[in-house]
């Protein structure tokens, strides 16, 4: 085993030294010797099977050890740095304040071995080349050269394509809220890969999600077409009113829905979630969207849990802190304040 015995630790809780423990095996389970990640593997699933509580201890870390195993494997011949960091992270999880330093080790390996992985996949070129973009965690409001003025929620991006016969706005990514000013010879036109969506008014909000484009309008009318419409040619689409949502797929517009004008514009105004009998998942996933850093959580535990909540999304911790507070199965760890792991652990590891 990577560890010392318990005997031989520092007091402090079973579970810290359960945490501890796990984070060491990480450091084993990273070796560069084929060998001894082996025999680490094999020691390692007898250690989960000694205790139930190990099992349920070194489940909170297996997510990030997988991460690792593959920037490994798609970052032949760099493993050498990725190891003196796991074995810095090794001696640092020995000495005084054992479970804030093996936090840390985690972080510290994650850091030599995974930028590279983590920024193409966070930040793809079409991101990087946009011509207005947000980082994590970033709000931002710009006034365009007629007037209008989009907001971008974090990690959004868009590119602008003005002429003299429309005024276009590519929603690369994310999410937008926007203010169109009167221009009677330039149609105002959001696009996304789903379809378009052309302002018969003033205030709307777009939303490019992974499988489809979902438009909330604030006031007047947004016309919303999908590419084939556009295509073949016709000039009809979906007329979406104020106080309406419809969602965009290549394929067609789906039914149109209710909403809450008013509470989505204060949301906008205010940089909240409103959320109403939402899944769990989807409220963490739509945190993790606006915080900086990673925010990982266990999706099969939170199943079934459903969530009604007002919530900061420029200030995730104290969302989470919300969470925490209103449903109090939920264990919420801070590795660093750029590493949160969410789970709900069994009544025999609280």
């Amino acid at each position: 085993m990577p560890h010392r015995s318990t005997a031989e630790r520092t007091p402090a809780s079973s579970e810290d030294l359960l945490l501890e423990q796990a984070a060491e095996w990480i450091v084993a389970l990273s070796s560069d010797d084929p060998n001894e990640r082996e025999q680490a593997r094999a020691d390692f699933e007898r250690w989960k099977r000694a205790d139930p509580r190990h099992a349920a201890a070194a489940a909170s870390f297996e997510h990030l050890l997988g991460k690792v195993r593959g920037v490994r494997n798609s970052t032949a011949g760099s493993g050498r740095p990725a190891r003196s960091a796991l074995d810095a992270a090794g001696a640092g999880v020995r000495r005084q304040q054992r479970l804030k330093r093996a936090g840390m080790a985690l972080v510290f390996a994650c850091l030599v071995v995974m930028p590279a992985w983590l920024g193409f996949h966070a930040w793809p070129p079409a991101y990087l080349l946009a011509d207005i973009r947000t980082a994590s965690g970033e709000w931002k409001t710009h006034t365009l050269i007629d007037g209008s003025r989009i907001t971008l929620r974090s990690g959004s991006a868009v590119n602008l394509r003005y002429d003299a016969a429309r005024r276009v706005v590519e929603l690369v990514q994310g999410e937008i809220l926007v203010d169109v000013a009167k221009d009677a010879a330039r149609p105002f036109v959001v696009e996304t890969a789903d379809g378009n969506m052309r302002a018969l008014g003033t205030r709307f909000v777009v939303d490019r999600e992974a499988d489809a484009t979902v438009l909330d309008v604030i006031e007047s009318r947004v016309l919303a077409q999908t590419p084939r419409q556009r295509q073949t040619g016709e000039r009809e689409g979906t007329a979406v009113q104020a106080g309406e949502r419809v969602r965009i797929t290549p394929d067609g517009i789906g039914p149109v829905e209710s909403i809450d004008a008013r509470s989505l514009d204060d949301a906008w105004r205010h940089h909240q979630l409103v959320v109403n009998d939402r899944p769990l998942a989807d409220v963490l996933d739509e945190l993790a969207r606006n915080r900086r850093g990673g925010l990982y959580f266990d999706r099969g535990a939170v199943t079934g849990i459903r969530v009604n909540a007002v919530l900061p999304l420029d200030d995730t911790d104290r969302a989470l802190q919300l969470l925490a507070i209103n449903y109090p199965a939920l264990r919420i760890r801070t590795l660093t304040p750029y590493l949160v792991y969410i789970d709900m652990p069994a009544a025999s590891v609280r």
